[in-house]
């Protein structure tokens, strides 16, 4: 299974909504979505599915990613996402069903928490940017292995050290 864990993409400034949880990307974030996602299909790097937090921002984000890669099981909105949440149990869940790619657009730290859990700290250092990509690859142990990371500004793909 290839696995892609992205962070939402730029959104508005926590006082422009009395509830977190509505916050909306800004035209910036829109623009950085876009551009993610065409960089993702030139590449060829097309999940199955994307399942994303229930915040806007994310939700926001998969729908847009979704809109230029056109996932086949579309976008799936899963409360295992949110902030304060654990996205291990997810990803287990999309690996007992033998998925074959499987995108996850949430929030730091929760993303970067899932990157540690499973490759470890040494692994994963840093933090996910916002609109930032990861890409593992499990193999037929189950064991992940980091492919590469999108850099959302310049489109380049890379290790994270």
């Amino acid at each position: 299974m290839k696995l892609y864990v992205m962070r939402h993409s730029a959104a508005e400034d926590a006082s422009a909504s009395p509830n977190d949880f509505d916050r909306a990307l800004t035209m910036k974030g829109r623009k950085r979505s876009v551009e993610v996602a065409k960089f993702l299909a030139a590449q060829k790097e097309l999940p199955d599915i994307i399942v994303s937090s229930p915040l806007v921002r994310a939700v926001q984000t998969a729908e847009i990613v979704a809109s230029v890669l056109q996932p086949a099981d579309g976008v799936v909105v899963r409360q295992d996402l949110a902030p304060g949440q654990t996205a291990f149990a997810l990803f287990q869940e999309f690996g007992q069903r033998s998925a074959k790619a499987v995108m996850l657009v949430g929030h730091e730290p929760g993303v970067s928490e899932l990157m540690i859990a499973l490759l470890g700290e040494a692994a994963w250092p840093k933090g996910f940017t916002k609109s930032m990509v990861a890409s593992l690859k499990l193999d037929e142990a189950g064991v992940p292995k980091l492919r590469w990371v999108l850099d959302p500004k310049s489109l380049r793909l890379g290790s994270h050290r």
